[in-house]
């Protein structure tokens, strides 16, 4: 083993340490790891940053843009309309159908997007019908990733072990290439995580505490002078009508009424804390009724005056934007108030609302004891503020506090728009299928397109795109050509070759099918398929056998990070909603996982 094998073993190393423990974001650790590939010389410079410019990279980007402008122009939406109309049927029916038109969606849009989408219908379903979330939300997330493995174009992973393979001399793969085994993966998923929902939390019986809406945010609004609310009880307003609004607690006179009943009559100046959703805060923050609380002066005067005078033009509602941050362990956020954050305005920002964290303390009566001005924020909280526009970018610059998105308060959407992108969407996949052009050139393609028809804003783009990911691939691509350069795949390779040799196929694609489906529990599946194709292409040169099942191995093994919620961001996505614990995935995870280990390896093991 040389003085470079040494190395670059430690740096990988290291970086599955870091990505393990999240000890940084990936972002972080893969700046470190061009930083280290560089200094050491295990890279030229041109290399280390070549990650950039990789194909794959820019493929993955322009899918991503692809699919904001999808969603935007409501056409994921659409899509999934549809679904609504499910909800009478039973359970055992309605999850393995939403399962089967999620990955159906998914293997032509990114997964992360679609995910999402599913979880604000299943959200709404669950309000309106009382359908339990936990026994549809991990299953989702599944079949999210499943869907993804059937085209080329299907998830970031599959572009990857493309674009790796091809440059170690691999034929690459057709659109559908691996369709065939991804469909029949999809339909084993979700016949085994059907039967297995029964192990998933139910949380019909917890809706009393979930009609609390604690996921909302809490604010206050205080009656304009001329309101329309004015000398109206409570039960006749939209305040009282309104679902998704409870009013905690009404301020009147320094008198404080906690939970105010529906006969009391709103006055002038009334001063309301309120827990409500994103649409109703922007609705109320727009209108003229009522002016969201966003500044603490000691006369109650002087803030509806203010008020008042910024809702008659002083700002201009298009000039600003309201961004979620997420407060991380760390931020010198932590522990303080609204009223205070609202005496020391930071990066020019102005604190709207809180979004607790989901917790079993956090009651409504908990909330009711409190003004918004004397709830404390810790990790996990969510704070939303506004902030103009043009200064959106300084957000990013506070340490341990995540910048989620940006939301708006959009228009209906255009359904001129919602036609060209899907038909965008189309040209793209029928372009790439055919093969007429690589999905690349048919990325770039589209999103040139969605430019030159207005149905895409790349100013709006920038801040919303995953460039983690992005990220995340620049930083592995050159510690994949580190080891290549140094031979440290060959290393690992011979000696798998030494510990294989005289082993059946079935044996050995077993193998490392089951090496790259462990590694991606532990780093992201992006990062298992840089890692690990090279070194599945080295062992099937060693063994002189064909490479595409090694490649297909790695890619599928890679993809089916089930049994921690680390491995795909879908189900860090979903495990971070607080329904599930970690044993949820690691029993249903791991049964699917073994499953699909075995069921692939001996499919796999038919191409020798």
């Amino acid at each position: 083993m040389t003085p470079e094998i040494i190395l670059v073993f430690s740096i990988l190393l290291v970086t599955i340490i870091l990505f393990a423990f999240e000890v940084f974001s990936v972002d972080k650790i893969a700046m470190l790891i061009i930083a280290s590939l560089a200094l050491t010389g295990l890279v030229e410079p041109e290399d280390a940053i070549s990650g950039f410019s990789n194909t794959a990279t820019i493929t993955v980007l322009s899918l991503m843009i692809i699919a904001l402008a999808l969603e935007d122009n409501g056409v994921i939406a659409s899509l999934a309309r549809l679904l609504k109309n499910l909800h009478i049927l039973p359970l055992f029916l309605l999850l393995p159908i939403f399962m089967f038109i999620t990955g159906g969606i998914s293997a032509f849009i990114n997964t992360t997007a679609v995910v999402i989408v599913f979880i604000k219908i299943i959200s709404e379903l669950s309000k309106r019908f009382n359908l339990p979330q936990a026994k549809l939300l991990l299953p989702i997330s599944f079949a999210g990733i499943l869907g993804g493995s059937c085209t080329l174009m299907g998830t970031s992973t599959n572009l990857i072990v493309n674009s790796i393979a091809k440059d170690l001399g691999a034929e690459k793969f057709s659109f559908f290439e691996f369709s065939f085994f991804g469909l029949i993966f999809l339909i084993v998923g979700i016949i085994v995580v059907t039967i297995a929902s029964r192990w998933l939390p139910n949380d019909s019986k917890e809706n009393l505490q979930e009609a609390y809406d604690l996921e909302n945010y809490v604010t206050t609004v205080v009656i304009n002078k001329g309101s329309k609310l004015i000398d109206k009880k409570i039960e006749d307003t939209f305040l009282f009508t309104d679902a998704d609004i409870s009013i905690l607690k009404l301020t009147r006179n320094k008198q404080i009424t906690n939970a105010p009943g529906r006969y009391i009559t709103l006055k002038e100046n009334d001063k309301l804390l309120l827990m409500c959703d994103l649409e109703n805060l922007a609705k109320m923050n727009e209108a003229d009724d009522l002016s969201v609380h966003k500044k603490q002066n000691k006369d109650e005067k002087e803030i509806t005056a203010a008020l008042t005078q910024e809702n008659e033009g002083e700002k201009k509602q298009e000039e600003f934007g309201f961004i979620e941050l997420l407060i991380l362990p760390g931020s010198i956020l932590i522990g303080k108030t609204l009223k205070q954050l609202r005496k020391q305005t930071f990066q020019n920002a102005v604190p709207i609302a809180i979004k607790k964290r989901r917790n079993i303390r956090n009651t409504e009566e908990r909330l009711v004891r409190k003004s918004i001005e004397q709830i404390t924020l810790k990790p996990g909280d969510r704070l939303l503020v506004e902030v103009p526009k043009n200064e959106i970018g300084q957000l990013h610059e506070m340490e341990n506090v995540a910048v989620l998105r940006e939301h708006k308060t959009k228009p209906a959407v255009n359904k001129r728009n919602r036609t060209i992108s899907f038909v965008i969407l189309i040209l793209v996949v029928g372009m790439a299928a055919s093969g007429l052009l690589s999905i690349l050139v048919s990325a770039l393609t589209g999103v040139c397109l969605l430019l030159l028809t207005r149905c895409l804003d790349l100013n709006d783009v920038y801040h919303r795109i995953n460039w983690q990911v992005i990220f995340l691939l620049a930083g592995m691509i050159p510690l994949g050509v580190a080891m290549n350069n140094t031979g440290a795949d060959k290393f690992i390779s011979n000696f798998l070759l030494e510990i294989l040799s005289g082993q059946s196929n079935l044996i050995i694609i077993g193998l490392i099918f089951l090496i790259a489906m462990l590694l991606s529990s532990v780093v992201s599946n992006n990062a298992t398929a840089i890692i690990m194709t090279p070194i599945a292409i080295a062992v099937a040169v060693g063994l002189e056998l064909s490479m595409k099942p090694f490649i297909l191995a790695v890619l599928f093994g890679a993809n089916f990070s089930f049994f921690t919620p680390m491995g795909y961001q879908t189900n860090t996505l979903i495990y971070g909603m607080g329904f599930y614990k970690f044993k949820h995935f690691f029993i249903i995870g791991g049964i699917l996982s073994i499953i699909l280990w075995v069921l692939g390896t001996f499919m796999l093991s038919t191409l020798f």
